[in-house]
């Protein structure tokens, strides 16, 4: 994880809006060398332990239907560079050309594979990868496709100061947000003015409080979220 000083910033970040989270993160130095630490060690360890779900899962989506194991979209992380996330693949191959690139509930280009992935977030491990190679962290705001992030305000700009995460308040708090968006005439209008605005509440308030005792908490939300357990 590397972090820039204020003149490094690309442009679009350097600005009054963004400045105080920028202050306060540079304060917790200490604390973001621990968080890479951790991340690096977890998912190395979490990649050997779970390479036989891995071996399962790739095997159960070729006979599913056709197309490649992973998902590779381009998303958004740390000062606005973009990546290719791994996601184990869970809809129809071409499916972000087949529809909008947010996913609503009973979508038809989710397969029958896929919708068992979908349903215990399956999907989301292959971002063990992610984590490991450091485009992406445990816990942070869920990386946007660019023509999300090109929706942000100024301080929503301030969540690219820390790479993408797995999981965040934000993703557990919106974890069906496919029932939200489900039977929207205009999916990608309701996302950005909606869903979008509030998840950011979360993904800013998040960095305010940011620590590793706040991380764990998180991801341990996140376990109790996806076996079912309602988040108040």
């Amino acid at each position: 994880m590397t972090w820039k000083t204020w003149d490094e910033l690309p442009p679009a970040m350097q600005t009054e809006e963004l400045r105080r989270y920028y202050e306060l993160l540079e304060k917790k130095q200490l604390t973001l060398k621990m968080k890479r630490g951790f991340d690096i060690i977890a998912s190395l360890s979490l990649l050997l332990l779970l390479s036989p779900v891995f071996l399962t899962l790739g095997i159960a989506i070729r006979v599913d239907s056709e197309g490649p194991v992973f998902y590779r979209q381009e998303r958004v992380t740390q000062y606005g560079r973009r990546f290719r996330i791994h996601k184990f693949r869970s809809m129809v191959s071409g499916a972000d050309r087949k529809g909008s690139l947010v996913t609503v509930h009973n979508d038809a280009r989710v397969t029958r594979v896929g919708r068992v992935i979908r349903k215990y977030r399956l999907d989301e491990i292959a971002q063990l990868i992610d984590v490991l190679e450091g485009n992406m962290s445990f816990v942070g705001p869920r990386p946007e496709v660019p023509k999300y992030v090109a929706c942000y305000t100024p301080e929503m700009m301030a969540t690219l100061l820390l790479p993408a995460g797995i999981t965040s308040e934000a993703s557990i708090r919106y974890k069906d947000e496919d029932r939200l968006l489900d039977g929207a005439e205009d999916v990608d209008r309701v996302y950005v003015e909606q869903v979008l605005p509030e998840k950011m509440k979360l993904n800013l308030a998040s960095l305010e409080k940011l620590s590793l005792r706040e991380d764990l908490m998180t991801m341990l939300r996140t376990v109790s979220a996806v076996s079912g357990k309602e988040y108040r």
